[in-house]
């Protein structure tokens, strides 16, 4: 039961809910990444060097034989995803980028210095002392 307890205190912390729902957004964001390079950058990528389709690009290693499916090494879809990853990942650098100068510009603002307490009467009191022993 000890054990069921505390996974449900770690998953309940907010900071396993936070990286659960940038888990889900990084997932949509790298659909949209994906239809991005697919449908925008490659076709016009393909004309420049001479109308290939880069998921269309394999190296048949064995015939297909009957019923059987070709055995094909897909270099053009390793490509593809190669471009996808790296738009995302510097997608993901400029976000964090921005987050940090972000995060340097709030620590740089100085806080105002906290006003100081209030003597006690104790305090007070001691303070009358001693100025009237300085009289003296």
């Amino acid at each position: 039961m000890k054990l069921v307890k505390e996974f449900r205190e770690f998953a309940i912390k907010g900071n396993v809910m936070d990286m659960a729902v940038g888990i889900i957004i990084g997932l949509a964001f790298g659909k949209i990444v994906s239809s991005f390079v697919a449908d925008i950058i490659m076709p016009p990528l393909g004309l420049l060097i001479g109308g290939v389709n880069f998921t269309d690009l394999h190296l048949v290693m064995k015939a297909a034989v009957g019923e059987e499916p070709a055995v094909t090494l897909n270099y053009g879809t390793f490509i593809q995803v190669t471009i996808d990853f790296l738009i995302v990942a510097f997608a993901i650098f400029l976000v964090i980028k921005g987050m940090n100068s972000l995060r340097k510009k709030k620590k740089e603002e100085p806080a105002a210095p906290p006003a100081p307490p209030e003597p006690t009467k104790e305090e007070m009191l001691l303070t009358e002392i001693r100025d009237l022993l300085r009289r003296e």
